[in-house]
């Protein structure tokens, strides 16, 4: 399994919204845009994404249902991904000393920068997303394999998205390209548990069912991120839906608007 089994997820040109609802929507954004001097990040910091929990930001006027569900979800999905690699450290320690870093907590550091900033990993030789995601697992790939994999991962979501981890009214998420990554990180699951040298070994220990006993954590974490992805999905098709349907009402049914 190559980089070309898994399915694109970059972003498309935003997809065409009834004229109606685009000029509402310009008219709005335009004059919360005017209240919002400090402007809008497109990433999280760091303590928002490891956070359970965030303040209310005044930045939050911007943000939709759904641009607020989105958010949260790539903030726990990152957070996830950080548990994922916590986990796969501690099984196998030879990855992070190939980075020649002072100890593991360094390594994670280094990741985490790439991640959040949008820095490349050098030892992926300018590989991003699903790129990197079939180049890290692969026999070719001699560096840091935890450090690649998850940083590969989620730089595949954050590409789904858009290349954001925040979201506000005037973004566009393309449902397809979440549900393609969601089919991704079951592929990357898949390689994970399956992908060996040529000795046989896994070329990383993750979960596991012996006599010694069960450890089925990599998977459930994993699912996890893929129920995400998959609600995500069916909210944004959902919301554009919504969105004609309401309007096709109006007309329909001629309905005048409160006024008392």
């Amino acid at each position: 399994m190559t980089s070309r089994d898994f399915t694109a997820v970059q972003q498309p040109l935003p997809r065409p919204i009834c004229k109606p609802f685009a000029a509402w929507r310009r008219l709005v954004l335009g004059v919360l845009l005017i209240g919002a001097a400090s402007g809008c990040a497109s990433r999280q910091d760091h303590q928002s994404i490891i956070s359970n929990s965030s303040s209310i930001k005044a930045t939050e006027l911007l943000q939709s249902h759904a641009d607020r569900m989105a958010t949260i979800g790539m903030r726990n999905n990152l957070n996830s991904l950080y548990r994922l690699m916590d986990k796969l450290y501690l099984r196998n320690p030879r990855e992070w000393r190939k980075t020649g870093l002072a100890d593991m907590q360094a390594a994670k550091r280094a990741v985490h920068r790439a991640i959040e900033l949008d820095q490349p990993l050098p030892e992926l030789g300018g590989r991003k997303d699903i790129a990197a995601l079939g180049y890290a697992l692969s026999a070719e790939y001699q560096g840091d394999r935890v450090g690649a994999f998850i940083y590969s991962i989620a730089s595949m979501l954050i590409t789904a998205h858009g290349g954001r981890t925040e979201f506000y009214l005037s973004d566009s998420l393309d449902p397809q390209f979440i549900h393609n990554a969601a089919r991704n990180i079951e592929i990357a699951t898949w390689m994970l548990a399956n992908r060996r040298d040529a000795q046989g070994k896994p070329w990383l220990l993750s979960n596991e069912i012996s006599a010694d006993g069960r450890n089925l954590s990599y998977a459930v974490e994993f699912g996890k991120i893929v129920a995400r992805l998959d609600l995500l999905t069916d909210v944004l098709d959902e919301r554009y839906r919504r969105m004609g349907v309401n309007y096709a009402q109006g007309l329909l049914f001629l309905n005048f608007l409160p006024v008392q």
